[in-house]
């Protein structure tokens, strides 16, 4: 399962960056996929640089070129039933952040202590 989710990523990855128009998805990167044992469905994880509403946009570009996106894929990949796309924002890069910044706040209260 790894190396097809591997796949989906670039490829996925690829497309938003080179092929998409869309001018609601801004800087977007594919974090993750997770695909479904049959591989019917595959769950799109993306960061997005920006505010709240700029990943709101985002995600709903992303979901709109869905079609686009998954003819994309049964174009460069060949599977019996291609992946049916969901995306989702990936918070973990949010959280990342947040613990760096929580380290660096306690680094800074040790130094001047």
């Amino acid at each position: 399962m790894r190396r097809v989710d591997e796949a989906i990523r670039v490829v996925l990855s690829d497309a938003i960056a080179k092929d998409l128009k869309d001018p609601r998805v801004g800087f977007v990167t594919v974090t993750a996929v997770k695909t479904s044992p049959d591989l019917r469905h595959a769950r799109v994880f993306v960061s997005v640089l920006g505010d709240e509403r700029v990943r709101s946009e985002s995600l709903e570009g992303l979901r709109s070129a869905h079609g686009f996106l998954q003819a994309q894929l049964a174009a460069e990949l060949r599977f019996k039933h291609t992946p049916t796309l969901e995306f989702e924002y990936d918070e973990s890069v949010d959280r990342g952040m947040r613990i760096s910044q929580l380290i660096e706040d306690v680094g800074r209260r040790t130094d001047d202590a």
